[in-house]
């Protein structure tokens, strides 16, 4: 769990460095607009967090 939520911590940092840079992405010779980004940048997030939230032992 704790590698899954490293990647979708990883995606997350990608997508807000492209919403931060403002990097153009073409797919298919249409560009991408930002609000997918900032779209996956809370979903991608909320993963991670989750994920490392389900890895740490249980407390009493």
């Amino acid at each position: 769990m704790r590698i899954a939520g490293t990647v979708f911590g990883l995606v997350c940092l990608a997508q807000l460095l492209r919403l931060v840079l403002q990097v153009e992405v073409i797919v298919g010779g249409h560009r991408v607009q930002f609000w997918p980004s900032a779209v996956a940048l809370v979903i991608t997030g909320s993963l991670s967090l989750w994920l490392w939230k389900l890895s740490l032992p249980e407390t009493k």
